[in-house]
């Protein structure tokens, strides 16, 4: 229910983000007109002392919404993908975010196994470990099939989370309703939209069903990527709220002392999360959209390791050529072709003009090859990209803002490897062998192979299709004349027939 009664519930917010000082911040970061400013006021400074505390080592807005519980987490957790609505500043700040949150007692846990799995926890597992790491949404146990002995990692929504996130989504939809009456200039950052967006992501998280998938997924994927793995999901063990994968030792990638003394290569492991991730997004199309050092680890053998599949980024195959040619554009510092790659997608308007667009492009581009190795990065590119493209009227694409976010952090985990790690000397050989696979002559036959595969399935349909198209016809000559061309009868039936033979022989 969305209505007065989150009311309550958005005063013990305000009242947090007073006590905390992130009140100020936040709405800096959202420009906030004065009737808003007004109401959070109202909503925060009276009510002052109901706001939690929080801790007072973290910055002002980590500290509110780590306070106010799992779901504010969350939510900050995904604003941060959304510079375009909260600012490049506020969007880093809340990138450090911190998904940490006391375990629940194991039992519990075996509890909702035993409920989801319909069998007793030591029919399945010989051992059952307490929680290894706790979450806003849920925890992971270590255990032992008792089948196999082989070891798995256990994932248990937490006890009521779904209740509690309704709850709380319900408020946020509330306050982005006030937001957007109290003010209409908002509504260009979508106020409701970027909810709705949250609400999906969580959705997705709380069915760890839909987070198997896409375990499941990537592991298809990345199952020939040398170097690098994801854990195998057990399919039988997993449900809406369990998800059992396969156990995989490693060394957190975030403890940099202990990669070194272990031997492993930081060079070579700082190059292949970059690689791995721009395979993954020109290659597939599907990434992992949260590849912070939480959710990477380095096996013995100098492998890297994936975890964590709540956050997926996806891109079709025409915007990956897009970017493909965007990124190629600006390695070669072609600035004409990057321009005229914008207004060939219809990323740009076609009333603006291309070559104010070109010396724009390059007035980004030059000062950032214009650095040293470890400065250079592709991130702060893309960013700047997005900046000059919005003064061109180019319009917010939410998967590339999820990309460009993902980017920053990946360039973050491989610098905290090598520090002078050059961001373009290893992106290069990628994005080449992308475009030399899927832009020219190559890929050109294979997308004309693959369209008149597409018009062959309609061979059966043909003689349905003559039928039709005889009746419009004998209707079109009763029609007076407009002008307009008309497709002939004999020139469709040619090209059909024609799809459907080479579909055959195809």
């Amino acid at each position: 229910m969305r209505g007065p009664h989150n009311i309550l519930r958005l005063i013990r917010t305000g009242a947090t983000f007073e006590r905390t000082g992130a009140m100020q911040q936040v709405l800096e970061a959202l420009d906030a007109p004065a009737s808003l400013r007004v109401a959070a006021r109202v909503l925060g400074w009276p009510f002052k002392w109901l706001g939690i505390k929080g801790d007072p080592s973290q910055p002002p807005v980590t500290r509110a919404l780590t306070a106010l519980g799992p779901a504010y987490i969350k939510f900050g957790q995904i604003l941060s993908t959304r510079p375009d609505v909260v600012g490049a500043e506020m969007a880093e700040q809340l990138r450090v975010l911190q998904d940490k949150l006391p375990a629940f007692p194991t039992e519990i846990a075996k509890g909702v196994v035993e409920a989801e799995l319909g069998q007793k926890v030591e029919d399945i597992f010989s051992e059952f470990s307490d929680p290894v790491a706790a979450a806003s949404i849920a925890q992971v146990h270590r255990a032992r099939l008792a089948e196999t002995g082989e070891d798995v990692a256990v994932k248990v929504l937490r006890p009521r989370i779904e209740q509690a996130f309704r709850q709380d989504v319900d408020a946020f939809y509330f306050a982005a309703r006030m937001i957007e009456v109290l003010s209409p200039g908002s509504r260009r950052l979508r106020p409701m939209d970027v909810i709705e967006h949250f609400e999906g992501v969580v959705n997705g998280e709380l069915d760890l069903r839909l987070e198997t998938a896409a375990a499941a997924e990537f592991e298809a994927n990345a199952e020939g990527d040398e170097g690098f793995h994801v854990p195998k999901v057990k399919w039988a063990l997993s449900s809406r709220r369990v998800m059992t994968l396969e156990w995989v030792e490693g060394l957190p990638l975030g403890d940099v002392a202990a990669i070194e003394a272990a031997g492993h290569d930081r060079t070579r492991l700082g190059e292949k999360v970059l690689t791995t991730f721009l395979s993954h997004a020109l290659r597939d199309g599907y990434f992992h959209a949260d590849m912070h050092q939480g959710n990477l680890k380095v096996a013995a053998d100098g492998t890297l390791v994936a975890l964590d599949f709540g956050i997926m980024g996806r891109i079709d195959a025409y915007t990956r050529r897009v970017y493909a040619e965007i990124l190629i554009g600006f390695i070669r510092k072609d600035y004409r072709r990057v321009a005229e790659v914008h207004f060939e997608a219809g990323y740009v308007p076609a009333d603006q003009d291309i070559d104010e667009f070109a010396r724009a492009l390059r007035a980004v581009g030059e000062p950032i090859f214009g650095m040293d190795a470890s400065r250079i990065s592709m991130a702060r590119l893309l960013a700047y990209l997005f900046e000059v493209t919005e003064k061109f009227g180019m319009e917010t694409r939410t998967e590339l803002i999820l990309l460009q976010r993902t980017m920053v952090v990946v360039e973050g985990v491989s610098r905290s490897l090598d520090p002078h790690i050059n961001i373009w000397n290893v992106a290069r050989p990628v994005v080449e062998g992308y475009i030399a696979e899927n832009i020219g002559p190559k890929a050109l036959l294979r997308d004309m192979a693959q369209t008149v595969r597409i018009l062959a399935r309609f061979g059966p349909k043909l003689p349905e299709l003559a039928e039709a198209a005889l009746i419009a016809q004998a209707h079109r000559r009763d029609e007076p004349d407009d002008g307009k061309w008309k497709p002939s009868l004999v020139l469709m039936l040619l090209v059909a027939g024609l799809a459907f033979a080479l579909g055959v022989l195809i």
